[in-house]
């Protein structure tokens, strides 16, 4: 999962924006323009990359110089988000990694926030299990549903990645236990319940059903993952 900062007013362009990104694996924050205010939170978030509508800066205060504030606090690739009218306006001294001029569909701010991430932090899809609207980032160790991370235990994580990982494929208790906690493990294979009921409680909501109980067996990740568990 990708943490993003959006500096843009709180329009429904920007909305669908950061709705879009996170349906792609990139959870987003907003906020609008207030040079130290913004500065501050850029460098007190743990964040991955920074993106700027460039149209909405006073153009007062020097419309490229938020950028470079951000880059004299924290290393962080930034790009901007641009009308065609600005493009011809575009500092190539600023600090921008890269541009995306209007609309800002998402489909393609998303494609160059990955690439550029792959670029400067080595970051690769391969670190990226995507299962549907759930998203398990290796790298990070986090999951994600939808945008929203998950607050799961290591062997939660542990357990889901790995029958994410193996889609569809069915395995007993002891298959899990053994493979999770391993064959030197004294509990017994309940332990393996107990924490599939808590995964479902964090991960499933509504339409959501990941994980699939084999009756008499154990357990599967759907690989059709929406819909109720029949």
């Amino acid at each position: 999962m990708f943490r993003v900062f959006i500096i843009a007013d709180d329009t429904e362009q920007v909305r669908k924006l950061g709705s879009g990104l996170a349906q792609r694996g990139i959870t987003c924050s907003i906020a609008s323009y207030d040079e130290e205010e913004v500065v501050e939170q850029v460098t007190g978030q743990s964040l991955d990359l920074v993106l700027i509508a460039i149209d909405g800066l006073p153009v007062t205060s020097g419309i490229w110089q938020l950028p470079q504030k951000i880059k004299q606090e924290r290393s962080l690739p930034i790009i901007a988000l641009l009308s065609r009218e600005m493009l011809g306006s575009l500092d190539p001294g600023a600090g921008i990694d890269d541009f995306v001029v209007e609309p800002w569909e998402p489909p393609e701010v998303a494609l160059r926030v990955k690439r550029i991430l792959r670029q400067t932090r080595n970051i690769d899809d391969e670190d990226l299990i995507k299962r549907g609207d759930l998203v398990i980032d290796a790298a990070k160790c986090e999951v994600s549903v939808c945008g929203r991370l998950a607050t799961l235990t290591f062997k939660e994580y542990e357990l889901l990645r790995f029958l994410a990982s193996n889609e569809g494929k069915v395995f007993t208790r002891d298959a899990l236990l053994n493979e999770i906690w391993g064959y030197d493990y004294y509990g017994g294979d309940r332990t393996v319940d107990v924490h599939i009921r808590r995964l479902r409680t964090k991960i499933e909501a509504g339409e959501y059903s990941f994980i699939e109980t084999v009756r008499n067996i154990g357990y599967k990740f759907r690989v059709d993952s929406h819909g109720k568990e029949a």
